[in-house]
């Protein structure tokens, strides 16, 4: 199994949340979830000004295998989306935690963060998954 970033929570459908300095949150796929899926040939991003809501479809990932829905871990504003997926959405199977990122959002509420899972947490929900 994959290294999980300490600095993560996620959700049970292997989204990613990150916190960053200036308290708006960065989402992605877990690496995971991006080998359950395959190689990816198409993401469909949110809009820029796009309301989320938590555990709601946000975005899109397709895979040679698989469509799949990226729900949104937390509630608010699209600010920023990952445009390089567009043309090279493979970079989620190469970095999922870092370059691979999808959207990331001014949050509503900070307590939501706290309804995600600890990476530990995480951990174990891969290894029930698995047997």
């Amino acid at each position: 199994m994959s290294e999980i970033p300490g600095d993560l929570k996620f959700l049970k459908s292997h989204e990613w949340a990150r916190v960053e300095s200036n308290g708006r949150v960065t989402v992605g796929i877990s690496d995971h979830a991006q080998g359950l899926l395959g190689d990816l040939v198409y993401v469909e991003l949110p809009g820029v000004g796009d309301t989320v809501q938590v555990g709601n479809g946000a975005a899109v990932v397709e895979s040679v295998k698989a469509a799949s829905d990226v729900y949104s871990p937390v509630s608010g504003t699209v600010v920023e989306v990952n445009s390089a997926l567009s043309d090279k959405p493979e970079t989620i199977n190469e970095d999922a935690y870092g370059d691979g990122w999808i959207f990331v959002v001014e949050l509503d509420d900070k307590e939501e963060l706290n309804d995600l899972l600890s990476p530990d947490d995480y951990a174990e929900l891969l290894e029930d998954e698995s047997h």
